[in-house]
């Protein structure tokens, strides 16, 4: 749950991070950046700052700004009927992002946020920097994090279905619940 006030200020301080990524928005697709909190409430530690430029019935693109150290819950893109599921291209524009998927690695730069280690079981650390892209096959499960100046990143990807992807933390709910404020 998040304040209209704050769900505000979060669309224009991720479009300002977006445009000094040097990525050209107008003032509508500002307005349209989505405030992911997945129900924890904890915006600035978990969450994520996404723009969907477009989706199709074949393809997808977004841009998604990560304030400094949020972290984006560990999630995966299911198969659907006899679709594989969603493969995704993340190719970073700005900052640091530390990837966590499946392998021998450890953390080494990240953290996972407090009181949450059975929400966060990937711990192979790839990190990637502005023009490095990571591609990630249908179902991999995978959490990512801005390092301490924040990130944006470009998402390429196969059909879009986010409603339907699983995440290792029972508590998370994928629509951000926006309260007014008083």
């Amino acid at each position: 749950m998040i304040k209209r006030s704050e769900y505000n200020k979060l669309q224009q301080l991720a479009g300002e991070m977006m445009i000094e990524a040097g990525i050209v928005l107008r003032e509508d697709e500002i307005e349209r950046i989505a405030i992911a909190d997945f129900g924890l409430s904890d915006i600035y530690n978990e969450g994520g700052q996404i723009l969907t430029f477009f989706e199709t019935a074949r393809i997808g693109t977004k841009v998604i700004a990560l304030l400094p150290n949020q972290t984006l819950p560990e999630h995966w893109h299911p198969p659907v009927g006899n679709d594989p599921g969603k493969e995704e291209i993340i190719r970073a524009i700005s900052g640091e992002v530390r990837f966590y998927i499946p392998g021998k690695g450890e953390i080494k730069k990240g953290f996972i946020p407090n009181g949450k280690t059975d929400c966060y079981t990937m711990r192979n650390e790839v990190i990637i920097k502005p023009g490095e892209q990571i591609i990630l096959p249908p179902g991999t499960k995978h959490w990512f994090q801005a390092g301490k100046e924040g990130a944006v990143m470009y998402s390429f990807s196969t059909c879009v279905r986010d409603g339907l992807d699983g995440f290792t933390d029972p508590k998370i709910v994928r629509e951000t619940k926006i309260v007014e404020d008083k």
